[in-house]
């Protein structure tokens, strides 16, 4: 499938990025930047957001690249640390959740995209593998939040209901990129079948 259309907007993510973290690293004294583990996040953002190029490089680079599912890996990490830069999270309530709902579903919708053009899972199967993969990286980045942020803070309970509530959101935002994952899934393998009747039928 050719998706170069979409390869400027995540080239340009990927660039944004890097800017955005390499200005995190320039002035980690700032507010925003300060106490939110930038360094930690200067490493591991661009390792997963070349994740896709590595996979596909390991496949062989078989078939064209799929930009359209790179730009979505990307995008959570840039919404994330431009987040921090705009001071979000500090001056917008409702960022934090948002960022949750939304950058997991953005993740989601990556992981059923992939999963929908390589392999041959039913709707059902990707639904359910949109919101598995979902909750494994909420959960795993709450882990993360734990160990960096959270083990010398007296906060607990408060701490306690915002992870609740950070899971839940990523687990929503999964299961909805899912859902909408196996409808897109549904209308092509009914879109292919009507094709093949309608074949069958011009050629009696």
């Amino acid at each position: 499938m050719e998706t170069s259309r979409w390869r400027p907007f995540a080239l340009f993510l990927k660039a944004a990025l890097a800017a955005l973290l390499a200005l995190a690293l320039i002035f980690p004294h700032w507010d925003r930047f300060a106490d939110k583990a930038m360094g930690v996040r200067a490493v591991a953002y661009p390792v997963a957001v070349m994740l896709v190029v590595s996979i596909w490089a390991l496949r062989g680079r078989r078939g064209a690249f799929p930009w359209d599912i790179d730009l979505l890996l990307t995008a959570p990490f840039f919404v994330d640390v431009a987040g921090n830069a705009a001071d979000l999270y500090d001056g917008v309530g409702w960022f934090d959740d948002a960022c949750h709902f939304g950058n997991w579903a953005l993740l989601s919708a990556a992981a059923g995209l992939a999963l929908q053009r390589w392999s041959p899972l039913p709707p059902w199967a990707l639904a359910l593998s949109c919101a598995g993969i979902g909750a494994i990286t909420a959960i795993l980045w709450e882990f993360s939040e734990y160990c960096i942020f959270i083990l010398n803070t007296p906060e607990s309970v408060t701490i306690y209901r915002d992870t609740i509530g950070d899971l839940m959101l990523g687990l929503l935002g999964a299961t909805a990129a899912g859902l909408a994952t196996a409808v897109l899934a549904r209308r092509r393998i009914r879109a292919s079948d009507e094709g093949v009747l309608s074949a069958a039928a011009n050629a009696r």
